[in-house]
Order: C-alpha cells, then structure tokens, then sequence
C-alpha cells in the first residue's frame, strides 16, 4: 500500500509559509525543509491557491496566507490538496461464493463512512494555528 504525504506536506507548507513569512519563501527553501522537488511544492501551492488558501505572485517567491491560521482548519487543508478524500477503502474483490465475501462491503460502507464523518468532524477542530503554536512550542530555535 502506497501511502500520500500530501496533507502533512501541505500543513508543512502553510505552516512554514506563516513561521518564516518574512525569510525565503521560495519553491526551493519549502522543498528543502519539506525534504522534496520543488516541483511538487509548486505543485500543492497551486492546490492550495485554487482553495484560496494562500496567494503566491509568478516569478516572485512570496507566497502568503490569505486567512489568519486560525481561520483554517485541517479539514479545509484536506479538502483542498488533490487527493482521494476517502479515508478508508473497502476491497472491491472478494468471493461472492462466501457467505462473508458476500456481504462485507456492504456492511463496511456504513461503518466506514461513519469513522470518516468522526475524523472529518475532528479536522474541522483543528485549525493550522493550533499545529504552528505546537510547534513552536516544541522548537524554540524557530523564534
């Protein structure tokens, strides 16, 4: 199973973004803290500017946040950065001669949409001001 760290990079990328908004906020300095292609930085800067989350210039690195980070929840970061939003997935493939493989996607659907509602739920708890007070908590080298 493959996983994405398209989320976690993209709080990375706003958190960054509001931490050092008066450094280098180039494609270039994200990936290096983010430890990825620039390319794939610019890649969820476009993400995060269609869900007007941020503001970024062409050919100038000065990418901003367009709400204070306690105005944006994980949940608006999750739904803006191209992914399968479904949390969980159940396997289309099993024995129908089962009296089990019969009948277990149909009984996970229900299940299963109601643990995604919970963390959906969750995520709209949780603003990007929460994660950046966090982790400055955490590392007092970042002030």
């Amino acid at each position: 199973m493959k996983y994405s760290y398209k989320f976690s990079d993209a709080i990375h990328l706003l958190s960054y973004l509001e931490i050092f908004k008066n450094e280098d906020l180039s494609s270039r300095a994200i990936a290096a803290s983010i430890e990825s292609n620039p390319s794939i930085i610019r890649q969820l800067m476009s993400d995060l500017r269609s869900a007007v989350l941020i503001e970024t210039r062409q050919g100038k690195a000065s990418a901003r946040l367009i709400r204070k980070p306690s105005d944006i929840t994980l949940f608006d970061i999750y739904m803006a950065i191209d992914i399968d939003h479904e949390l969980l997935h159940v396997d289309p493939k099993t024995n129908l001669n089962c009296s089990v493989g019969r009948n277990v996607q149909t009984s996970l659907v229900g299940f299963y949409e109601e643990i995604q509602n919970s963390a959906f739920e969750q995520m709209k708890k949780i603003t990007l001001q929460d994660v950046i007070s966090d982790l400055l908590a955490r590392d007092t080298s970042i002030n």
